[in-house]
């Protein structure tokens, strides 16, 4: 059978050139014609092929040839043609180094100037972020010696937590008062005067700057209705309260056993959740999303999206009630379990959680002590050293995704890892010691024994917080201060700073030293009047001013007589909260700005 590839060539069927080939069969006429015009063009052109193939020993194309332009693009059209999209980025990339190169070979630079360049600062700090690394040392850039202080105060019982979406400020208390005020920005400072022209007085001098904090807004609860499920508020006093990031929901948390999110922009209730079997003592967001963690007395630890306004799952594991919960940008929390004496982080995601033991004495080796005590001079007569077992670990703070620091009921400060489960560096009595009680305060008899009974006790740490991944450490209880503390760069110890000092107040660092005790029978709150916050500082919360804290800190601290969980101490105070603003120091120095030069507190504790 015949077909297309065995019949002859000259029986093939050729198909007609389209209109294409027709200019070249034109051509081919000409040529055959005989117009010698064309003929004697291409005839120079083809010998002269020729002579560049076979001429090629000639001095004259030994010399380099330069390419011109329309060669160089049509060879780097037909290489992009071949490469990968890859292979095209580098190239460009490369192109884009070898011109950046050239302009500061040309312009000249700074090593400094380029080390700090703003973007690559910035995609360094967010890649440590994401990585939940300490990555920011603020601590001695700061002023702490020098802060303003602003006191507000409603007509409330006593304030038991505090949260802070910047220039926002939401305190409750015991009363069943949740109230939002706003902080005003603090002035500029003036500019020299040699920057400055010198003009005419003014007429009229300005307006005063406000400073304290204005009431935007105020909702109270009712106690009496506590025995109506529908009642749209709390019913028992409010433990806690926190608010989201983009400033769209507040969350608070009574006894009541109830966990309300409000509305932040007219404080109206948008969810009332009742999961919870008793009291909720804390509230965290996980940091950049609308996801909430909630603790309890019922040793549970409960999981919210308020995206959707629901509940997501719980977490067990406590052994007595959870009274502090603390969260940052991963998905994972860390938590206190009061006197199961534990702090537990938990893993949302993988559904595990690891298990940090306290307890301890609260101090270092003995070597330390005594060597404590011979700088003193308290070494002769054998002194007693005293030592306070952690019973309760009441507060947390989670300084990166790695590191954070809890507090507990015998004034020790403890710095964890997730590599170790036991503390990396504890400061024992960090806030002090009270006096002991008095012979007719310790004895129900008429006439009591004069010797004094007991040992000075330990002040407990009331509140602990930190600025996420910084090295910055503040603390409170009932001495009067707001402790300063920042963490070493090689994250394994824990140095004092100083008390948050404002203008007026008297400079002698905590009036009696850290772990001094009070000679008369009042606390040091009670005796002192040069004190920085009179009362039980009931929680701190911390953000910065400006662009990366270019402007200083603020900080806002919740006071109040009682402690926000019980009356176990009554303090001479005032319900309410003080706004301070710390400045930056105008020049930078390596002094440690109050530390002591080996970064330790002092751990001598003194008897009367």
């Amino acid at each position: 059978m015949s077909s297309f590839f065995t019949t002859p060539a000259s029986q093939k069927k050729r198909k007609r050139l389209d209109a294409s080939a027709a200019p070249s069969s034109k051509r081919q006429r000409n040529t055959v014609d005989g117009s010698s015009a064309k003929s004697t063009k291409t005839r120079p052109a083809r010998v002269a092929r020729d002579e560049s193939i076979s001429g090629s020993g000639s001095e004259d194309d030994k010399a380099p040839r330069k390419a011109s332009d329309e060669e160089i693009a049509s060879s780097s059209e037909s290489d992009s043609e071949d490469e990968t999209g890859a292979q095209r980025r580098l190239r460009l990339a490369e192109r884009y180094l070898e011109n950046i190169k050239g302009e500061v070979e040309t312009v000249g630079f700074d090593a400094e100037d380029i080390d700090r360049d703003l973007i690559a600062e910035r995609l360094k700090e967010d890649v440590a972020a994401t990585k939940g690394k300490l990555y920011r040392h603020i601590t001695s850039s700061l002023n702490f010696s020098s802060a303003s202080k602003t006191a507000f105060r409603a007509d409330t019982q006593t304030t038991t937590s505090i949260a802070v979406c910047p220039p926002y400020v939401y305190t409750v208390s015991k009363d069943v008062t949740l109230i939002k005020w706003e902080i005003p920005t603090p002035p500029l400072p003036p500019p020299k005067q040699s920057e400055t022209k010198k003009k005419k007085a003014p007429k009229k001098s300005p307006p005063p700057i406000r400073r304290r904090p204005t009431k935007l807004l105020y909702t109270r609860g009712n106690k009496s209705e506590s025995h109506n499920p529908k009642y749209q508020h709390h019913t028992a006093p409010i433990l806690t309260v926190a608010a989201s990031e983009d400033g769209k929901y507040v969350a608070t948390g009574g006894a009541d056993k109830r966990l309300i999110i409000w509305s932040a922009s007219d404080l109206k209730p948008l969810r009332i959740f009742t999961q919870h079997r008793d009291a909720v003592t804390g509230l965290a967001f996980r940091k950049g999303t609308n996801q909430l963690y909630s603790s309890s007395k019922d040793r549970t630890i409960k999981t919210w999206s308020l995206d959707e306004l629901g509940y997501m799952e719980t977490l067990f594991g406590h052994q007595d009630e959870v009274v502090d919960v603390a969260a940052l940008a991963m998905e994972r929390c860390v938590s206190v379990g009061a006197r199961d004496r534990t702090a537990r982080l938990w893993k949302v995601t993988e559904e595990s959680q690891l298990v940090f033991r306290g307890g301890g004495g609260g101090g270092n080796s003995e070597k330390r002590k005594h060597h404590s005590q011979k700088e003193n001079g308290l070494t002769n007569g054998e002194p007693k050293i005293l030592s306070y077992v952690e019973g309760s670990i009441d507060r947390v703070a989670m300084i990166d995704e790695e590191t954070f620091v809890t507090g507990g009921d015998n004034g020790g400060i403890s710095l964890w890892s997730l590599h170790k489960k036991k503390p990396v560096f504890t400061v024992p009595t960090a806030h002090g010691l009270d006096p002991p009680l008095k012979p007719e305060e310790a004895s129900a008899e008429e006439l009591p024994d004069l010797k004094v009974p007991g040992e000075p006790q330990p002040r407990w740490i009331t509140a602990l917080a930190t600025i996420p991944y910084n090295d910055l450490i503040l603390s409170g209880s009932w001495d009067g201060w707001v402790r300063v503390w920042r963490v070493s760069e090689d994250k394994k110890r824990i140095e004092e700073v100083g008390p948050l000092i404002s203008n007026g107040d008297d400079q002698n660092e905590g009036i009696n030293g850290n772990n001094a005790v009070v000679n008369t029978g009042e606390s040091q709150n009670d005796a002192a009047e040069d004190v920085s916050v009179r009362g039980v500082i009931s929680d701190i919360e911390i953000f910065e001013r400006g662009d990366r804290g270019k402007d200083g800190l603020c900080v806002v601290v919740a006071t109040g007589k009682e402690h926000r969980f019980g009356r176990w101490k009554t303090l001479k105070g005032k319900n309410g909260a003080v706004v301070f603003e710390v400045p930056k120091k105008l020049s930078e120095s390596p002094a440690t700005n109050g530390a002591t030069p080996n970064g330790n507190t002092s751990e001598v504790q003194v008897e009367t």
